[in-house]
């Protein structure tokens, strides 16, 4: 459904509260500032501006400042009101805000990269900057010093970054589909270990160190639950945006996962529940269930005098079967199939109707997001993308609003 700005939630879908313009090229990071009716945002247009609200509800900029390189990136720690500004050229470039948000000062240059910034984190107790390039590495640095504490290199572009601050872990995403998690020490790094299970690059990650689940976006249209608190190597898979997942976000409170795609999907999944994990495909050299053979299977071809088959494979089951055994198609929610995906016909018959009930909302965003933010104290998120547009919207009617979950009216 279409969203339309309103001034209070008519229905259980995202209320698109503001539309912020101004900027002359894609807009890169946004972010709402906490407990202030105000965004920060970067942009290829190399510039970093800070828009507050004004009487009029209209969001204008107090701070509009001009960078040396085209903006990739950004982190802003509001106890401290320091912003991390990422760029194309590879530096790391920090700035001071003064309390009236009206005023922003440059502290110092980082050389953090070779190539474009992907992503930063800040770490106020241990004052790092930590961050990711297109130069395949993550790096992190001093914040006191400005020293390059250590850097470690990763076989395709690093794009996407998440830290727990208490155990010095770092998720890095990378563009060959990889996930590493590393330890990362004073002046040295160990690798832990990879998660493999994307088909496409790896555009966002999550962490919630409450729950220790890690949550990645991919170009391959999907999303993997990994449940690393479990030690059990347990992954869920999501299916059901129509192109890359560019941002998600996890809300501990009311175990939702809010996810945006390319094509402007805004997603609401309810991890609130028993959820199946996907089976692993199955191989074999012929159907599973006539035992015809598969176009590779010579022998048995030779053998039956048949022409051989097609492999495929059930989403529900994961047996390798030919088309004729599989020429059903059915939505599987409890196992993240939201839309229909190939199953074979005896796993198609045991799907009950209330078995294909989706437990996930979807929702139109009208513009490319290619970045999200939420501030989850109040229920508002932050969308931008290559349209130069960015949208604030309410998202309490489809994430819930009330005192238990921490959220409060506007």
């Amino acid at each position: 459904m279409a969203a339309e700005i309103h001034s209070r939630p008519q229905s259980s879908r995202p209320v698109l509260l503001s539309k912020v313009e101004g900027h002359q090229d894609v807009v890169s990071a946004a972010l709402l500032i906490p407990k202030e009716d105000g965004v920060i945002t970067a942009s290829e247009d190399r510039t970093i501006r800070v828009w507050l609200k004004r009487d009029s509800g209209q969001y204008w900029p107090s701070i509009y400042h001009t960078m040396s390189s085209p903006c990739s990136a950004m982190a802003y720690h509001h106890d401290c009101r320091r912003i991390f500004v990422g760029q194309d050229n590879g530096a790391i470039m920090e700035f001071h805000i003064s309390e009236d948000f009206n005023k922003m000062n440059f502290v110092k240059t980082y050389p953090a990269h070779q190539n474009r910034v992907s992503a930063i984190t800040f770490c106020l107790t241990s004052e790092w900057v930590i961050s990711t390039g297109h130069d395949k590495c993550i790096s992190w640095m001093c914040t006191r010093s400005g020293s390059m504490l250590g850097r470690h290199y990763f076989t395709s572009w690093a794009s996407c970054l998440q830290y727990d601050h208490e155990t010095r872990h770092a998720f890095v995403g990378d563009y060959s589909g990889q996930i590493t998690l590393l330890k990362l020490e004073q002046n040295t790094c160990s690798v832990i270990t990879t998660f493999k299970g994307h088909e496409g690059s790896i555009t966002s990650l999550w962490w919630d160190p409450v729950q220790r689940l890690l949550f990645s976006g991919a170009s391959d249209h999907s999303i993997i639950m990994w449940d690393i608190g479990g030690r059990k190597g347990r992954t869920l898979l999501l299916q059901g945006h129509h192109d890359k997942v560019q941002a998600i976000c996890y809300i501990q409170l009311t175990r939702q996962l809010v996810s945006c795609s390319a094509d402007g999907g805004i997603a609401v999944w309810n991890m609130d529940i028993s959820r199946e994990e996907a089976p692993q495909w199955l191989e074999s050299d012929s159907c599973q269930k006539c035992e015809q053979p598969f176009f590779w299977n010579i022998k048995q071809m030779w053998d039956t005098k048949t022409l051989g088959l097609r492999q495929h494979h059930c989403r529900k089951c994961g047996q390798a079967v030919c088309g004729k055994c599989s020429t059903k198609r059915s939505s599987y929610p409890i196992m993240g199939f939201e839309f229909q995906v190939r199953v074979c016909d005896s796993c198609f018959e045991s799907i009950k109707d209330e078995d294909r009930t989706s437990l996930a909302t979807f929702h139109e965003g009208k513009h490319n997001i290619s970045h999200m933010s939420m501030d989850i104290s109040r229920g508002l998120m932050v969308t931008c993308g290559s349209d130069r547009i960015v949208k604030i919207w309410d998202m309490t009617p489809v994430v819930g609003c009330s005192l238990a979950t921490g959220f409060s009216s506007r």
